[in-house]
């Protein structure tokens, strides 16, 4: 089964990667940089979650 995720980190993950397109790449690593860049969460678990979650969509949304 996938992920639940809450809303809060998917509208996050989705306002950065439509704000931020070419920044974001399906790298989870290069990712985790990007959101640190651009926002300033400081708690390393949900900036991973976010981070994450806009890899998945980022990959999905770009086939």
């Amino acid at each position: 089964m996938g992920n639940i995720r809450a809303t809060q980190i998917k509208n996050v993950a989705i306002e950065l990667v439509k704000k931020h397109a070419s920044e974001f790449t399906g790298d989870f690593e290069h990712n985790k940089e990007v959101v640190t860049k651009f926002t300033d969460i400081k708690d390393k678990d949900l900036r991973n979650k976010i981070a994450g979650y806009a890899t998945t969509y980022r990959a999905r949304h770009e086939a």
